[in-house]
């Protein structure tokens, strides 16, 4: 199991996709919902488990959309969609102690698909590829970002 492997979701619902909006050293970016793949998980366990633990939701996973690769690390994006819970009501330990320690702010956010390149989404890539699909509705495979 690589240890440096990371999953991610991508959640769309009514021309909307579902960020973590983070402040960090006096800088507002966004993130998609994501984290460690921890040792024994697969990465798409460790996906549905982030979307519970940072946005309070319970999620059914889709395709995976996109690879990225920075640092050494590998980033798996997979599509879900919400199956129950209560969005923002994240209870993983970096939402409860958003803004008391040096990682600064974690809030879960819905953002509009047309403002997504207006903003500091990471990756940036994926962002695009959402705003664009927002036309045609079709999402789909963007490959890999080596």
């Amino acid at each position: 199991q690589d240890v440096r492997m990371r999953a991610a979701v991508v959640i769309v619902e009514n021309g909307r996709v579902a960020l973590i909006e983070r402040v960090r050293d006096g800088r507002t970016y966004f993130v998609f919902p994501g984290g460690r793949v921890e040792t024994g998980e697969s990465p798409q366990q460790a996906a549905v488990r982030e979307a519970h633990e940072e946005l309070g939701v319970s999620v059914d996973l889709g395709d995976l959309i996109f690879v990225a690769h920075r640092d050494g690390r590998e980033r798996r994006y997979y599509l879900a969609s919400i199956a129950g819970g209560t969005f923002g009501t994240g209870r993983g330990t970096e939402m409860m102690t958003s803004g008391t320690t040096a990682k600064g702010t974690y809030r879960p956010v819905w953002v509009d698909l047309t403002i997504l390149t207006e903003l500091d989404v990471r990756p940036r890539e994926l962002s695009e590829a959402l705003a664009s699909w927002a036309g045609d509705g079709e999402i789909r495979w963007i490959g890999e970002n080596k």
